[in-house]
Order: C-alpha cells, then structure tokens, then sequence
C-alpha cells in the first residue's frame, strides 16, 4: 500500500505521483492518506493521473483515510464521482 508524506502540494506533486505510479506498476490497489496533512489542488490532479492509469490497468483503485481538506477540494472542484472511494457519504450519519 502506497502512502504519500504529510504533505501533497505543487512542491511535491511531481514525486508522490512518481511513487504512487509505481506502486500501481506494481499491482498495489490502495494509496493510503493517513499520513497527509497539507494539501492543495496539486493533490486532487495527482489522484486523478492515479485513477486514470490505475483504470487504463484496470486496476480498482481505492483510496483510503482522505483528510477532510483533502475531500474538501474534491469536492469544490466537483471530482467527487471520479474519485469516489475514501470519500464521506452524504447519506450517513456523521458522528
């Protein structure tokens, strides 16, 4: 299971897709976000290159422990359906 650091941004964008394509390379399904963080739009592009060569793999994809800025902009940038799994449903109660 791939886990990028504490932080995905434009600064370090470039190397968490670069490990994130490796470990779909590798047949890994889950990206794990427990450790992230800081976040910026940076973040919601390199989890869409993930799906779309994880998809051209058909490889399902799952992300895991999205921080709340994180589904946030996914939300705002209105990706929520492409990404899909990690997110919180509406339709559960929150605790």
């Amino acid at each position: 299971m791939f886990r990028p650091g504490a932080s995905l941004t434009f600064d370090n964008a470039k190397t968490a897709l670069d490990g994130g394509l490796q470990a779909i390379a590798e047949g890994q399904a889950v990206i794990d976000f427990a450790d992230v963080v800081t976040v910026d739009s940076a973040a919601v592009a390199t989890m869409l290159a993930w799906m779309r060569v994880a998809s051209a793999r058909s490889l399902p994809l799952v992300f895991n422990n999205l921080p709340a800025n994180l589904c946030s902009l996914i939300s705002l940038y209105d990706v929520t359906e492409l990404i899909g799994a990690g997110m919180p449903r509406a339709d559960l109660p929150h605790h």
